[in-house]
C-alpha cells in the first residue's frame, strides 16, 4: 500500500506568493492514478472549504480526507463523503480530559486573540485568530492558562499570505499526526510507505513523526528550520526538501509533492 498524504493551502494547492507550474495538478491527478496510489487531504480546511479547493482548483478528491487540522476524517466512495465515527470514538477514548468549552471559558480575558467562525470550530477543535506581532507573549499567556489541563495540544501556524496568525486546541489524540497514523494503520501501511507534504507550521507533527516527510520549496523559513533541528536529534528522520530539479518542475506546491512522490518512490 502506497499512501501519498499532503496538506492543501500552499503545499498542494498553488495559493501562495510564489508562482506555481502550468499543469502540475493535472499531472498530479494522472500520475497518482496511474501508480494506483492512496491519496490522502491533511488540511485544516473543513469539508465545504475542501470542495471549494477541489472545484476552483481541479485537484482530485483524495480517497480519504483528514480535515479542520486533524479533528474529523471522511472517505470517498463512489461520490459521497462517508463520515468516520470511528475516529470520534477512538479520540472521546484517548483524551478524556478534553473540553472545548473550558478551554474556550480559559482563554475568554486573554488580549490579542478572536475566536474563528463556528465553521472552523467542531468538537475536538476550538480556534482563534492571533495577533502575530504579539504573538510570542500571547501563547505564553496562553500556555500558563491551559496548557497540561485537558489532554490539548496547543498549534499555531502563521498564514503568510493573509498575514494572520491561526492558534488551535486540539486534543491530543487528534492531530494531523495521530489521525494520518490512525488512516495509515486502518489501511495496513508501515510509515515507511506513507509520504506527507507540507508547508507550514502545524505540519511539523507530521513531518517528524516518523513517515516519509517531503517540505515542497515554498514551505515557511520556520518549519524548515525547526524540521532541520529535529533531523539533527534524530538521524533516523526521513525529510526531503524539494529543489525544483525533478522533470522539469519548480519545487513549489503541486510541484514539490510530486518531487517528493518521486524521490520516496511512490511514482516509479
Amino acid at each position: 500500500m502506497k499512501i501519498l498524504a499532503t496538506d492543501l493551502d500552499r503545499t498542494l494547492l498553488p495559493n501562495g506568493k510564489w508562482e506555481g507550474d502550468e499543469g502540475a495538478i493535472e499531472l498530479f491527478n494522472a500520475l497518482t492514478e496511474k501508480h494506483d496510489v492512496l491519496v490522502v487531504y491533511v488540511t485544516g480546511r473543513n469539508l465545504k472549504l475542501t470542495e471549494d479547493a477541489i472545484r476552483e482548483y481541479g485537484v482530485r478528491h483524495p480517497h480519504v480526507l483528514i480535515g479542520d487540522v486533524g479533528t474529523t476524517i471522511r472517505k470517498y466512495k463512489q461520490g459521497d463523503w462517508r463520515f468516520d465515527e470511528g475516529w470520534v470514538t477512538h479520540v472521546k477514548r484517548a483524551s478524556p480530559k478534553w473540553d472545548a468549552a473550558r478551554i474556550r471559558e480559559a482563554v475568554s480575558g486573554v488580549d490579542g486573540i478572536r475566536e474563528q467562525g463556528s465553521e472552523h470550530l467542531n468538537q475536538f477543535k476550538q480556534s482563534y485568530y492571533v495577533e502575530h506581532d504579539g504573538s510570542d507573549e500571547i501563547l505564553k499567556r496562553i500556555d500558563g492558562l491551559v496548557k497540561g489541563r485537558f489532554d490539548e495540544v496547543i498549534v499555531y501556524s502563521f498564514d503568510s499570505v493573509d498575514n494572520k496568525g491561526l492558534l488551535d486546541f486540539l486534543p491530543n489524540s487528534a492531530t494531523k499526526q495521530t489521525a494520518l497514523e490512525y488512516v495509515a494503520e486502518e489501511f495496513g501501511a508501515e510509515k515507511g510507505q506513507v509520504v506527507f507534504c507540507g508547508d507550514s507550521g502545524n505540519d511539523i507533527f507530521p513531518l517528524t513523526a516518523g513517515f516519509c516527510g517531503v517540505l515542497v520549496k515554498n514551505a515557511d523559513e520556520q518549519l524548515v528550520k525547526n524540521v532541520k533541528a529535529v533531523m539533527d536529534k534524530n538521524p533516523n528522520l526521513k525529510a526531503y526538501f524539494a529543489r525544483g530539479d525533478c522533470k522539469g518542475l519548480n519545487g513549489y506546491y503541486t510541484s514539490g509533492v510530486i518531487e517528493g512522490a518521486y524521490h520516496y518512490g511512490i511514482f516509479q
